[in-house]
């Protein structure tokens, strides 16, 4: 099962940018993402014609890196050889990453946007090597192997069709109080925590979101004008969430959409 099949799964992240066309471009040239619409201040981009990510420009907005807000969103390709063709892609362009990890679920790179916002690109391993206890999903934080991801590497096209978001990972000033809203609010459960961190799922997922501590504990509610994480949209079931919208205590807006009206 996909993480899209969950029934509350992530469908889009909005970003406010100071520069969008340098930004739009990153996500394109980079990400491989197809820009959707171009409309004055803002633009859509994505793949299969399905947008996952929203840029609002803002030029006048300001960074506050110490804030609640976005960690990073993290793409999900479909396969092994997909996420090997983005490393080779990658490294022939010379893009900086600043992580790798095997996770146990998971394979992962990490990488910044050209205005700190932070990026994960992953692929899954197969759901019947996760390592569970109840709602409880082991994941670990290893040296990945970059030389075996490259070997049997696909040509990098651009996002293949099935990219999408598979998580958020938020910045909270709490996570015991970020626990409480997503598990009460939003519907997900726990599935593995640190002293620091917390990450919840639904359907059996690893994790559709995440929430740490680790550069914002204490924050306030996010000032305003700031760039970085506007909102994020979650596609849910009707026995899941209603449509609306709600506000976690970090003034961090989560979108809730119909899945069966997103698909549509």
């Amino acid at each position: 099962m996909a993480t899209s099949d969950a029934p509350i799964s992530i469908g889009q992240v909005a970003l406010t940018v100071r520069d969008l066309d340098k930004t739009a471009n990153f996500y394109e040239d980079v990400i491989g993402l197809g820009l959707i619409e171009r409309s004055g201040e803002s633009a859509l981009l994505g793949t299969d014609g399905t947008a996952l990510i929203e840029l609002r420009q803002d030029r006048k907005a300001k960074p506050f890196p110490r804030e609640a807000g976005l960690f990073h969103t993290a793409f999900l390709l479909p396969s092994r050889r997909d996420l090997g063709a983005w490393l080779t892609y990658a490294e022939e362009r010379g893009v900086r990453l600043d992580g790798a990890s095997h996770h146990g679920v998971s394979e992962a790179l990490y990488l910044n946007d050209p205005e700190g916002n932070g990026i994960e690109i992953y692929r899954d391993l197969p759901r019947e090597t996760w390592k569970r206890s109840g709602d409880n999903v082991q994941m670990t934080t290893r040296p990945l192997d970059m030389k075996s991801l490259t070997e049997d590497a696909a040509q990098w096209q651009g996002a293949p069709q099935g990219t999408v978001i598979g998580h958020v990972h938020l910045r909270v000033g709490d996570v015991d109080r970020a626990a409480s809203f997503i598990t009460d609010q939003l519907g997900m459960v726990q599935t593995f925590q640190l002293p620091s961190a917390r990450w919840f799922g639904s359907g059996g997922y690893h994790h559709h979101l995440a929430a740490n501590e680790w550069q914002s504990r204490g924050a306030e509610t996010r000032s305003n004008g700031a760039t970085g994480l506007a909102g994020v949209e979650l596609l849910a079931e009707p026995e899941s969430l209603n449509p609306g919208h709600l506000v976690d205590p970090w003034g961090i807006e989560f979108k809730i959409t119909a899945a069966q009206a997103r698909a549509a």
